[in-house]
C-alpha cells in the first residue's frame, strides 16, 4: 500500500504517522508539504493530529484551504482513501469533505489520556480487522474534540451506519454528540476520527490495538 502523509505548520504527529505507516504496510510512505497543489500516486492519504496555524480562527479552518487540500478532495471524489486523525479530522470537516465540526470540549479542558472506543461498524475499509462492537483501548490528546452536528445531519449518519468508532463505557473525554469518535463519509473511503491510532501499535508505547486500522486499510486496497 502507497501511502502519503499531508505536513502543515503545526503539525506534530506526522512522523509517528509515518512511522506507523511504514512499520505495517512494510512501505516508506511520502511527506507532502501543504503547499503541494498535487499528490502523488498513492491508495491512501493521511491528514495526521496537531495543531495547525495553532488552532488560529478554528481549528483545521485554515488548513483545510490549504493548497494540497483541493487535490485531496477531487481524489477523494474518485475513490481514494482519506484518513484523518484528531486536527485532520477537523479538516476534513472543515473542507465539507465531513459533516459536521468539533467544538472546544465540553469542560474547557485539553484532555491527554486513553479512552475505550466501541467499533460501531465494522464493516468499512477501516475497520474490517475489527470485530463488531469490539472494545479497544485508544489514546486522545485534544482540545477540540465535541462533536457536533445538526439533528438532521445526525439522524442521516445514524441511519446510514456511517459512525464508526464511539467512546465506550462512560469514557467521552469530550461531551461529543452519540459518544461520536469518528465517522465516514456516505462513499466509505474518507474516515475522520479524533484518537491516535497510530500511537497504539507497539507495546513499547502501551499497546497495539490501533494496528487493526491500519490493517484493514492495507487489505481494502490491495
Amino acid at each position: 500500500m502507497k501511502s502519503a502523509v499531508i505536513v502543515f505548520p503545526g503539525s506534530n504527529r506526522e512522523r509517528d504517522m509515518l512511522n506507523a505507516l511504514e512499520k505495517i504496510t512494510g512501505t516508506k510512505p511520502v511527506a507532502v508539504w501543504h503547499a503541494e497543489t498535487e499528490l502523488p500516486k498513492v491508495d491512501l492519504v493521511v491528514l495526521p493530529g496537531g495543531f495547525s496555524y495553532g488552532d488560529y480562527l478554528r481549528t483545521g479552518a485554515i488548513a483545510a484551504r490549504a493548497p494540497i487540500m483541493a487535490d485531496v478532495k477531487r481524489k477523494s471524489e474518485q475513490g481514494l482513501h482519506v484518513l484523518g486523525v484528531c486536527n485532520g479530522f477537523q479538516m476534513l470537516c472543515e473542507a465539507g469533505l465531513l459533516p459536521g465540526i468539533l467544538m472546544r470540549n465540553n469542560h474547557l479542558k485539553f484532555v491527554c489520556r486513553h479512552v475505550k472506543l466501541e467499533t460501531a461498524n465494522a464493516d468499512t475499509a477501516f475497520t474490517s480487522k475489527y470485530r463488531q462492537g469490539e472494545v479497544w483501548r485508544c489514546p486522545v490528546a485534544h482540545g477540540d474534540g465535541n462533536y457536533f452536528t445538526d439533528a438532521e445531519t445526525l439522524a442521516r449518519l445514524e441511519g446510514e451506519n456511517r459512525v464508526v468508532f464511539r467512546y465506550a463505557e462512560g469514557t467521552n473525554p469530550n461531551g461529543s454528540l452519540n459518544d461520536i469518535a469518528g465517522i465516514m463519509n456516505d462513499r466509505g473511503n474518507v474516515m475522520g476520527l479524533m484518537p491516535h491510532p497510530e500511537n497504539e501499535i507497539e507495546e513499547l508505547n502501551g499497546g497495539t490495538e490501533g494496528r487493526a486500522l491500519f490493517e484493514s486499510l492495507l487489505e481494502a486496497v490491495a
